[in-house]
């Protein structure tokens, strides 16, 4: 274990093959059951029922004919393939954060000649700045927090004298991580022939870009198609100095180069309570500034009260509702960190806190400067690039821009890594020549605390608004971890999952967990939603037992939905 913790203990169903013809295009071949049919009794969860349809062939002999017909050899095994006439490369992405790598992949099995221009290092903000980093610090805290709870290791007839940890080693577990997650990313695309540019990429023109280092003149590359991939950067409101030492961002709290006695906690979302869970397992004192009336104000409201009963009322945390930071200082000469609020009503002077150190958690900013969109007349909004539901770029007349695509955080629909590469993927698709649109309502959001939060879909206020719009009712179903026997036995029974569906037609329209491994959990219900699985269909589906999933199943049987009958499958909505 990396994190470098001590401590010392006192004595005492169908098979797809996908295959792809000679324009790039997919197509799939089924293995169904040997009467070439399926029982029209049998529910199948998530499955269209007409993809059961149209094997109509007694002989197998047939059967693997046209398998054979249809198979090819993908792109990914024969390597980067041939751009189109009069282009250089079939696509160009800018920026090898996830969403472009999982584009640039999903481009190569496609059979598309793909290059990828990055100007700092692959894997972008997640792998080295964000998501993967944090996981490692978070990891510590989960074992730290584990280790000093006396009461917790005595249920289980175990006896801890002492931990504590070492900040460098922690530290160090980080940064080998997202090293690591970074040379997997870097090697894939290498193994596959994307052709990894190295620079500043710009659009210069319709399907040109340019890319080199910044101020220089550059090499100009064109394509077919182009996905603009930057993603983001943490922002930083005005007033707010920062040195990088004790008024930090998430870019350097990530180093963990200091643990701070006492810390300000600058907002109360994702990051923020992740970064609350680290500190305060490291020994520090958090105070969190919200400028809203209650904290995690993204979050379902009655899973957010839960969720502060847990993971902010126990521990060293305070905090400031309803206020904003309208200047905060850095420590110099002997001087502590100074931070100025103000009501965020009135605003009027509310209170000044001196503290140790100060960590802005206020979101995140496109990073959208320097891209070139004015020469292809693109005007950002709030810095974001505007897009439609396919994620085609918007010129400021209002009229699509031809062959040009953003994806991820740069424009801002949902600003999480696996929807950037969800969108990329998407895109290929549509490049490709398969017309796709995806349901962000069915991509999943997670924060990794201890215990773990997670969601998809709406929440509770916002379905009921919904509802009251198109005139229908809601019903809500809730489950506890404390009938789990898997979670008992970890005697981690705080926790609760909670349903939002339709009851007259068993649509799910929100999923919210609270408890153990809720992050692993959530998935059953997005990708229920993303097949538009209703229901009285999943609640046939069978769970191992004693696993935490079948606290999902609870969740789905104790739904009450008036009509029975499986409903047909609805199209994805775009959002």
């Amino acid at each position: 274990m990396h994190s470098a913790i001590s401590l010392s203990l006192s004595s005492a169903s169908p098979i797809t093959v996908r295959s792809y013809d000679g324009a790039g295009s997919s197509s799939s071949s089924d293995l169904f059951f040997r009467n070439n049919s399926a029982p029209s009794q049998l529910r199948f969860c998530g499955l269209r029922r007409e993809a059961f349809s149209g094997c109509k062939s007694s002989s197998n002999a047939v059967l693997l004919k046209q398998l054979r017909q249809n198979m090819k050899i993908s792109a990914s095994l024969s390597g980067n393939g041939t751009p189109s006439k009069g282009f250089d490369y079939d696509l160009v992405i800018i920026g090898a954060g996830v969403g472009g790598h999982g584009a640039a992949l999903h481009a190569v099995e496609k059979g598309l000649k793909t290059a990828i221009i990055e100007g700092d290092v692959v894997g972008g903000t997640c792998v080295n700045r964000g998501c993967v980093p944090s996981k490692a610090l978070l990891a510590v805290s989960g074992r730290m927090r584990e280790l000093q709870n006396e009461h917790h290791m005595k249920s289980f007839g175990l006896q801890v004298a002492a931990a504590g940890y070492d900040r460098q080693g922690v530290a160090d577990h980080a940064e080998n991580l997202a090293a690591k997650i970074r040379n997997n990313l870097t090697n894939s695309l290498k193994s596959l022939g994307v052709d990894i540019l190295t620079g500043v990429g710009t659009v210069v023109g319709p399907q040109k870009v340019k890319y080199g280092k910044v101020g220089g003149s550059g090499t100009v590359i064109t394509a077919k198609d182009i996905i603009i991939a930057t993603g983001s950067v943490p922002f930083v409101p005005k007033g707010v100095e920062v040195d990088g030492k004790t008024v930090i961002t998430s870019d350097h709290a990530l180093k963990l180069e200091t643990v701070p006695e006492w810390i300000v906690i600058v907002g109360s979302g994702y990051i923020g309570l992740e970064f609350s869970d680290v500190y305060t397992a490291l020994g520090s004192e958090v105070t969190f500034v919200e400028a809203l009336d209650q904290l995690m104000p993204g979050f379902d409201p009655e899973i957010g009260k839960l969720a502060q009963r847990v993971l902010i009322n126990p521990r060293k945390i305070d905090y400031h509702t309803g206020v904003f930071a309208t200047k905060i200082t850095p420590a110099k000469d002997g001087k502590p960190v100074t931070i100025e609020l103000i009501d965020a009503k009135t605003k009027e002077p509310k209170d000044t806190l001196e503290v140790d150190a100060a960590l802005i958690a206020t979101g995140r900013a496109p990073f959208t400067q320097g891209l070139g969109l004015e020469n292809v007349n693109v005007e950002t909004q709030r810095g974001f690039i505007p897009v439609d539901e396919r994620m085609r770029v918007i010129d400021s007349k209002g009229e699509l821009v031809p062959h040009l695509y953003c994806i991820g955080d740069a424009n801002g629909k949902m600003m999480l890594a696996h929807a950037a590469s969800a969108q990329g993927i998407s895109v290929v698709e549509q490049v490709s020549g398969k017309d796709h649109v995806l349901n962000h309502l069915s991509i999943p959001a997670a924060c990794f605390t201890h215990p773990e939060i997670s969601m998809v879909g709406l929440t509770e206020p916002q379905a009921r608004e919904k509802a009251e719009k198109e005139g229908f009712e809601i019903g809500i179903a809730k489950t506890s971890f404390k009938a789990n026997t898997k979670a008992l036995a970890e005697n981690e029974g705080e926790g609760i999952a909670k349903l939002i569906y339709r009851p007259d037609n068993g649509e799910i329209l929100g999923v919210h967990i609270f408890g153990m491994h809720a992050a692993d959990l959530i998935h059953e219900a997005s990708n229920a939603i993303a097949l538009g699985t209703r229901i009285q269909d999943i609640k046939y589906a069978v769970h191992a037992h004693p696993t935490l999933s079948e606290v999902i199943d609870e969740l789905f049987k104790s739904a009450k939905v008036k009509n029975d009958v499986s409903c047909a499958v609805a199209e994805p909505v775009a959002v």
